[in-house]
């Protein structure tokens, strides 16, 4: 038992003072240019030899052959592909550090059932360890998503945040606040866990409609609620709702098959919601459906094995293109746990092996996710007007082997891109008279 303290202690005090030394930037105050970037806009366009001016937070200028202001600190990225920040649009980033093994690091799911009060901002955590390992991939922005990874059956599950990840406190991060509310469609069928069956000994697609039917009549009490005019106690499960009410909010639906999703759509459709599906690993077969409805789409992982075993093996792999094949707007996720979604940009990079090309391939992680989220009139891709949130790699940013992040800017800010990872790394290069070459920096 005391061994036991002593690990969860040092595991805690391990999440709690890794990384001392690495903290938010200072705002920018000033011009900054990078030249000679092959400048990856997000939105299809390539510009070669391309400059880039940044003045204060936002970009100021994007083109070639522009005029750099003399009072600018300039960064050459000769050679050097410059790309938006990457944006992860599901993630339990900053409310789930040490998994099971410590419950105080973990704040990413609630008890009961029915939680739209909910919100997954109050509880990110600024100072967890896996963030910074995120940024030194490119990542700069992710939707902060509270779920339920274990099966205790939330249905509605509160409302996420879209954050900036370099930021003091959560108020620092917040980029936009409360953007989605997040209901989990029962599954139909039973499912097999890693270690036994459901223990449900009922019809399964019985109970999933039940819990269906909860989700609706609580729609319909919140929807009466909120007309009237006014309210001796207020119900602040029902007040939470207003933002999917009036459309200022999105409705994230999590599901995956089709019978789950044409559930979700009938749904948004009876309370005139605007729907995203979430997971969505069958959405391919419905594609044509999806346009039509103008349904967003996100795919959760793509390095996984299909839902079903008459699917190809590799259709998640194809899934992106055939979205993209049928005008649907979709964008790409990875909320693998063991990978604590650093992948993001690889899932993309394998969609570009089956079927979509490089830049349709970063929009699913930059403008197309951008859109989904609401924040494409400030990030996403690099125009005139938006925040400098910006990314230089050595080389493509979609391969494993030549991506290296040289240089990244949020809002302007020129972040520090060290880790726990790569601070061990030098720690012990320099232990053992180890000199191992490591990227160019840009001067």
């Amino acid at each position: 038992m005391k061994k036991l303290l002593i690990i969860s202690f040092l595991l805690i005090s391990g999440a709690a003072f890794s990384q001392p030394d690495i903290y938010p930037a200072p705002q920018n105050k000033g011009v900054i240019a990078i030249k000679n970037a092959i400048v990856h806009v997000g939105n299809g366009t390539v510009i070669q030899n391309g400059i880039v001016v940044i003045r204060d937070s936002k970009i100021e200028k994007v083109g070639a052959g522009i005029t750099i202001p003399s009072d600018a600190k300039v960064y050459d990225a000769q050679g050097k592909h410059l790309y938006p920040g990457l944006i992860s649009p599901i993630t339990n980033l900053g409310i789930k550090d040490v998994s099971g093994m410590v419950p105080g690091t973990n704040d990413y799911q609630e008890l009961g059932t029915l939680n739209p009060s909910v919100r997954s901002i109050v509880a990110y955590n600024t100072d967890n360890h896996v963030i910074n390992v995120l940024r030194t991939n490119g990542i700069l922005l992710a939707n902060v998503v509270p779920q339920d990874e274990d099966g205790s059956n939330q249905l509605i599950s509160g409302t996420s945040t879209v954050v900036q990840l370099d930021a003091w406190n959560w108020e620092d991060a917040a980029y936009k606040m409360d953007g989605q509310m997040h209901i989990n469609i029962p599954s139909l069928v039973q499912r097999r866990s890693r270690f036994f069956m459901n223990s449900s000994s009922g019809d399964p697609e019985k109970e999933a409609l039940e819990k269906l039917e909860t989700i609706k009549q609580f729609f319909r009490q919140a929807k009466s609620y909120l007309d009237e005019k006014g309210h001796s106690v207020k119900n602040l499960k029902f007040e939470a709702t207003k933002g999917l009410f009036d459309g200022s909010q999105k409705l994230f639906i999590h599901c995956n098959t089709v019978k789950e999703m044409l559930l979700g759509i009938d749904l948004a459709r009876e309370f005139n919601f605007k729907p995203v599906l979430v997971g969505a690993v069958d959405s391919w077969q419905i594609a044509g459906l999806l346009k039509q409805q103008n349904i967003p789409v996100i795919l959760s992982q793509m390095h996984a094995l299909p839902a079903s075993t008459d699917d190809d093996v590799d259709q998640p792999f194809k899934t992106p293109y055939l979205l993209q094949k049928a005008g649907v707007l979709f964008c790409i996720a990875d909320n693998e746990g063991t990978t604590r979604g650093r992948n993001l940009m690889y899932n993309a990079g394998t969609a570009a092996s089956y079927g979509l090309t490089k830049e349709q391939a970063l929009s699913a992680i930059t403008a197309n996710a951008a859109k989904i989220l609401g924040i494409d009139d400030r990030t996403g891709t690099i125009e005139e007007g938006k925040d400098a949130n910006l990314v230089i790699s050595e080389g493509d940013i979609l391969d494993m082997e030549h991506s290296i992040i040289d240089l990244a800017f949020i809002q302007g800010r020129k972040i520090n891109l060290d880790n726990k990872q790569t601070q061990l790394s030098e720690r012990y290069q320099y232990k053992y008279g180890i000199k191992l070459k490591g990227p160019e920096k840009i001067q």
